[in-house]
């Protein structure tokens, strides 16, 4: 149990998380297949991923759609909070359903974050009102003019 405390992994571990970020089965059973791949049982498979969410090693496992193709809107937002009301607001975009990432900053603007919503038009309208929590003293909406997605795994 050592190494698990340390944050280590064991083959196995290395093996599950390899397959999940590089291609996770699209089946009914993806546990199933998962675990085919890695050489274990379904039940191995879904403990090991439920003992790495547990550990903190896994953070979230789900789909990434490309939201433009989808329709939605998006934009990278850099708020300025006033420093005693950081936390709560920084509480409150996270509640947002259309925030993904939510990262405090050691800068002027001091809360950056990226909003997605369904519309051109419900995106604004979300600016707005976060505009006008207590607290907020500016913020700037800065949308993707270009997209530059790289694919990111790591080899465990």
């Amino acid at each position: 149990m050592k190494a698990e405390r340390e944050g280590r992994l064991d083959p196995l571990e290395r093996e599950i998380l390899n397959l999940i970020q590089q291609d996770f089965p699209l089946d009914p059973r993806p546990f199933r297949a998962l675990a085919e791949a890695a050489g274990c049982t379904e039940n191995e498979a879904l403990a090991r991923v439920k003992a790495l969410r547990e550990r903190g090693i896994i953070r979230r496992l789900g789909g990434v759609f490309d939201s433009q193709k989808l329709g939605f809107a998006g934009t990278l937002v850099a708020l300025q909070a006033a420093p005693e009301k950081l936390a709560q607001i920084a509480a409150r975009v996270s509640a947002l359903e259309g925030v993904t990432h939510n990262y405090q900053r050691d800068h002027a603007f001091n809360l950056w974050f990226t909003l997605t919503c369904p519309t051109p038009e419900e995106l604004a309208k979300t600016l707005a009102t976060i505009e006008g929590w207590p607290g907020v003293e500016k913020l700037r909406s800065l949308p993707a003019l270009r997209l530059f997605k790289i694919g990111v795994n790591f080899q465990f």
